[in-house]
């Protein structure tokens, strides 16, 4: 719940990355910073792509949050995309958050993260995370341990997933935020437009439906998103994969696989838009995707050179 505002008081605007390694939480703490479903969460890692903003207000400050792609050492030309927006998210950002899941500790990806820190020049708090799966002395050895190699200005304790700490949180970064005007209007909770959200949500369908039987370079595109006169919303979305193999898994037998992935995110979608929503999923074959730079700039990504 925000803090309510008092008419005298400075409006803050600032904006806030939060940097980490794949599935260390980043979307699930955006998600609950907002209050609402921004940006999707899977188990699978590098479900985020693009810079996902969500926007949370706190009394007279306005925190616009930068979900963005999970760090990790590149070898595909994707993989080099997300992690450079990643990197570049934090450099445009008024403050950093580092992320860490406070169950796997400083392991290898952690590590390199550390590392490139000294060269973020923005202030910086870390915030571990899964707090809960995890006893209070490991905690506090994990939070001397990270603050013995990088300069942190505070540290937190959250658990993303039952709210734990993220109240403390989120007044933290309302009272760090920089004085100005807001960016965006009061009651928006993100700046991914309708169309590229409504992909999103497919995507992280698709992702939780199938596991690790799902191709990592599939994605999901929005065609046609029309608002109809009945207050009902048609979006048709095509599903593209690499090889004619994944196309069959995604469809399942008799079709009822893709049946249920359309179900799940119609559902999704209808309560996110708050109308009724007539999707529509179609699977294409597109061997080479993830070399198409209009592909990468549909993303929010740059395409990068060389192979």
């Amino acid at each position: 719940m925000s803090e309510e505002r008092t008419v005298d008081q400075e409006t803050r605007c600032g904006f806030v990355a939060i940097i980490g390694a794949p599935n260390a939480g980043k979307s699930t703490l955006v998600n609950a910073l907002v209050g609402a479903k921004v940006t999707i969460v899977s188990h699978k890692v590098q479900t985020t792509r693009a810079l996902v903003r969500g926007i949370v207000m706190e009394g007279a400050s306005q925190i616009i949050l930068v979900d963005t792609p999970g760090l990790f050492s590149p070898k595909r030309r994707l993989d080099r995309a997300m992690v450079s927006a990643a990197w570049s998210g934090a450099a445009d950002a008024d403050r950093v958050i580092v992320l860490i899941d406070a169950k796997k500790g400083i392991d290898e990806p952690v590590d390199a993260i550390l590392d490139k820190l000294a060269d973020v020049r923005q202030p910086k708090d870390l915030v571990l995370n899964k707090v809960d799966l995890v006893e209070r002395p490991k905690l506090l050895d994990l939070a001397q341990a990270v603050n013995d190699r990088a300069a942190f200005g505070k540290t937190f304790m959250v658990s993303s997933t039952t709210g734990s700490g993220v109240t403390d949180l989120k007044r933290h970064l309302a009272a760090t935020a920089p004085a100005g005007p807001w960016h965006y209007p009061e009651d928006e909770i993100s700046d991914l437009p309708a169309r590229m959200l409504a992909a999103e949500i497919t995507r992280e369908k698709l992702y939780n439906r199938l596991h690790d039987e799902l191709p990592y370079d599939s994605t999901v595109e929005t065609e046609s998103y029309e608002e109809r006169k009945d207050g009902s919303i048609r979006i048709e979305q095509t599903i593209y994969v690499v090889r004619e193999g994944q196309r069959k898994i995604m469809l399942g037998k008799g079709g009822e696989t893709i049946k249920l992935i359309s179900q799940s995110a119609r559902e999704e979608l209808s309560k996110l838009f708050e109308t009724k929503v007539h999707l529509f999923l179609f699977i294409k074959v597109r061997e080479n995707w993830g070399d198409d730079p209009e592909r990468y700039e549909r993303m929010g990504l740059e395409y990068p050179k060389g192979r």
